[in-house]
């Protein structure tokens, strides 16, 4: 299992990166690994705002759909328009080219609530 060093992560497998004043989000390695081959990715609008825990999309792979939840609360600035064409993207680099969410934190201390790197592979590795 591949983890992303500079993340912070949700229990529900998604994790979340500063850039700048912004918080990029997508699914982990582990989460897209246990999904197997993504066949596609519904993702919310542009200025779309949302809290903590909420449902911000959708992943289907193969085996399954699962909703995606908002790391932290915010409102959305860019979407990942290159997964609508090729949603395999998530299983290729779930920490690169598989972001799917871009948002301005609407309470930068969530940061503060989530999961670090070690923690998130410790509970992981329970699954």
């Amino acid at each position: 299992m591949n983890i992303d060093k500079n993340a912070h992560y949700n229990a529900s497998h998604e994790w979340a990166r500063k850039d700048g004043t912004e918080i990029v989000t997508g699914i982990s390695d582990h989460a897209q690994h246990s999904l197997g081959d993504i066949v596609f990715v519904e993702l919310p609008e542009v200025g779309k705002v949302l809290k903590k825990g909420e449902t911000f999309g959708v992943v289907e792979s193969v085996k399954a759909a699962s909703d995606l939840y908002m790391p932290m609360g915010g409102t959305v600035t860019a979407v990942n328009e290159a997964l609508s064409g090729d949603p395999a993207l998530v299983n290729r680099e779930p920490f690169s080219g598989g972001w799917m969410i871009k948002y301005t934190a609407s309470s930068p201390a969530e940061w503060d609530g989530l999961l670090s790197p070690e923690s998130y592979q410790a509970e992981a590795a329970k699954e």
